[in-house]
């Protein structure tokens, strides 16, 4: 938001002139997954329709090099809880016989990859757009940067070795983003759980349903032995099956998306990018997800990011931070842009 208004107010301090007709839609949900956006695009088309959507979130590629991503990953989310006894049991009293739901829930989670990181769950990568021949170039061009990043974050080994990062984004994924049971650290007891929790995103390759990849893994939850319900068991249910898992598909999932890189407004972009940034990276696909599909399915318009941020940002975690020469490099990408 800063660079496009400081670039905004530098493109009229200069007297310049915009050949287009700009639209700036600054969207507060991104992160709780966009869930008002489609129903506001719908009953507005008019004041939001547009040829193309500049998306400006995301990190320039690794080796600090201007990116543009031309796709996004679509991503689902899930909440799996497993459940033991009653309450929280003495783990010396009751150990060796009462289930741990703990335990129930790392085989679970485990079933899921193969020691490589494959998914094993069913018709996970059924379905799946296949590059074309000016997507499987820009893949096989970009930079290798995967054992300067595994030196960066003290990496020993890599998931789907050999495969390399920028192949791996053109691909679904499973991510176990969050797991508890009882407690751990200083208030670490000795019991038995009661339940025990786990919160997984998955983001789709083009081609992939986002709800239909949910339903894959609950499938693949049942075949492990689990009764699924999707809503708190009763005492009933959990006394007559020896596995009870509670599976909620989150609300907001979307769909991956990917705009052509040979469209000729797709080359005029390439060009005002390489004019204001020089040697650029395409990529088919971000790693990351945003509401493209939303907006594509909503509008009809085409979508392609161009994001400015630090790829060391820390996104979503602790001390997130944004390198102050990415906001200078930024400001001038988008006055290019925006006078495009």
């Amino acid at each position: 938001m800063l660079t496009l208004l400081t670039a905004l107010d530098a493109i009229k301090a200069a007297g310049l002139k915009t050949k287009s007709n700009l639209k700036f839609v600054f969207e507060g949900e991104e992160e709780a997954s966009s869930i008002n956006l489609e129903k506001i695009l719908a009953a507005n088309k008019q004041l939001f329709s547009g040829d193309m959507w500049f998306i400006c979130d995301g990190p320039v590629h690794q080796s600090r090099k201007q990116l543009i991503t031309f796709g996004a990953r679509g991503i689902t989310t899930v909440d799996i809880t497993i459940y033991g006894p009653r309450r929280e049991l003495h783990s010396g009293h009751y150990g060796n016989w009462a289930p741990n739901p703990a335990m129930m829930l790392a085989r679970l989670l485990a079933s899921m990859k193969d020691d490589n990181g494959r998914v094993l769950v069913d018709h996970f990568y059924e379905g799946i757009a296949p590059l074309t021949a000016t997507e499987k170039k820009a893949v096989d061009g970009a930079p290798d940067i995967d054992k300067e990043i595994m030196r960066e974050l003290w990496l020993g080994g890599t998931e789907n070795s050999p495969k390399k990062l920028v192949e791996l984004l053109n691909l679904p994924s499973l991510n176990v983003r969050g797991m508890s049971a009882a407690r751990s650290g200083e208030q670490a007891s000795n019991v038995i759980p009661s339940s025990a929790f786990a919160t997984i995103d998955m983001r789709l390759a083009k081609g992939l349903d986002h709800h239909q990849q949910a339903l894959r893994l609950i499938d693949h939850i049942r075949k492990q032995g689990f009764f699924v319900v999707d809503a708190e068991p009763s005492a009933e249910v959990r006394m007559a099956h020896a596995k009870v898992a509670r599976v909620i598909e989150k609300e907001g999932g979307y769909n991956a998306v990917r705009t052509s890189m040979d469209l000729p407004i797709s080359q005029e972009i390439i060009k005002t990018v390489e004019s204001a940034r020089g040697a650029t990276i395409l990529m088919p696909t971000s790693g990351g997800s945003d509401p493209r599909d939303i907006v594509e399915r909503a509008l009809g318009s085409k979508t392609i990011a161009i994001p400015i941020v630090n790829h060391d940002n820390n996104q979503h975690s602790f001390n997130e931070n944004v390198r102050i020469q990415n906001l200078w490099d930024g400001i001038e990408l988008m006055a290019a842009l925006l006078v495009m």
